[in-house]
């Protein structure tokens, strides 16, 4: 069954890794990604960093271990700025060649001092490439609830996300954010539209203040008052802010899943116990709500 097809019979559940540190051995991510499993994850995706190609190993050995040894479809994120179509084609004849079929074609975020390639200024561009070039891949690309920080305004982000839905994206995974009517609002919005297709809410557990600090710098994302008087009241204790974040990720998913979102994808920042704890809290909801789809269906 393939990952779009999976949305019609159950409330989706992935997680997202990124590769270690060059300096690091590829297998340093093995032990990782062996508890993670344990979550029964519907794939599981692989970051790959903005300049593309130069620096895909990691993340293609990566995506065999998920895929070949332990068994979880693979998702391999494809950036396209700073690639060239022969560039891209070589990485997804590797991906191929190890039985990864999914990809998440992204634009890739902007390299200070680095020209693109120019062969992929927009991510729908990308995924009409690869549509086809590979109309056997399985294509996801991310969209942005809180709005991207380039866009113009909604209108204007709607406008190339149906870009990307039109040129044959299969499912959309969104980037995180803290205020779930945030999302309900876009996903209103993706409707009128016209954009039709599962989208994944992106939910990232954050536990420090500095971590939270930094994303939101980077991403745009606003902090909601609730989440900003859990930093304040609990910064200066690290266990505290551990448990505190992880409820507040957890009181995310739950409401996400009761409201009948497609499914969740959690980046776990390589944080199997942060993920395992998520999951243990939430995974009587995801049974609860497949066992409903499941009767509607029937």
């Amino acid at each position: 069954m393939s990952l779009t097809e999976l949305f019609k019979h159950k409330t989706v559940f992935s997680l997202e890794v990124f590769p270690p540190k060059k300096t690091s051995p590829t297998e340093a991510i093995l032990p990782t990604l062996t508890r993670l499993q344990s979550l029964n994850p519907d794939f599981i995706s692989v970051t790959l960093g903005a300049g593309g190609t130069d620096h895909c190993d990691g993340t293609v050995e990566i995506a065999n271990l998920i895929q070949n040894k332990l068994n979880i479809p693979a998702v391999s994120h494809v950036p396209g700025l700073y690639q060239t179509k022969e560039q891209v084609l070589a990485l997804l004849d590797r991906l191929d060649s190890i039985n990864v079929k999914n990809i998440l074609a992204l634009r890739g975020d902007r390299i200070a001092g680095k020209q693109p390639a120019g062969d992929f200024t927009h991510a729908n561009e990308l995924v009409k490439f690869v549509k086809e070039q590979r109309p056997d891949f399985t294509v996801a690309s991310a969209c942005y609830p809180n709005c991207h920080t380039e866009a113009a305004g909604f209108v204007d982000d709607l406008a190339h996300l149906k870009e990307k839905v039109d040129a044959g994206a299969d499912h959309l995974i969104s980037q995180l954010f803290f205020d779930n009517q945030a999302f309900y609002d876009f996903k209103e919005k993706t409707e009128i539209a016209g954009i039709n297709v599962p989208i994944e809410a992106g939910i990232m557990p954050c536990t420090n203040k500095n971590q939270i600090e930094r994303i939101t710098q980077i991403s745009g994302v606003p902090i909601p008052k609730k989440f900003a008087a859990i930093m304040d009241r609990y910064q200066d204790s690290k266990e505290a802010m551990l448990d505190a974040g992880i409820a507040f990720a957890v009181d995310q998913i739950i409401d996400l899943v009761s409201q009948g979102v497609d499914g969740i994808h959690l980046y776990t920042m390589n944080n199997s116990k942060i993920a395992k704890r998520i999951w243990d809290e939430t995974e009587s909801v995801f049974a609860a709500s497949d066992l409903s789809k499941q009767k509607a269906n029937s």
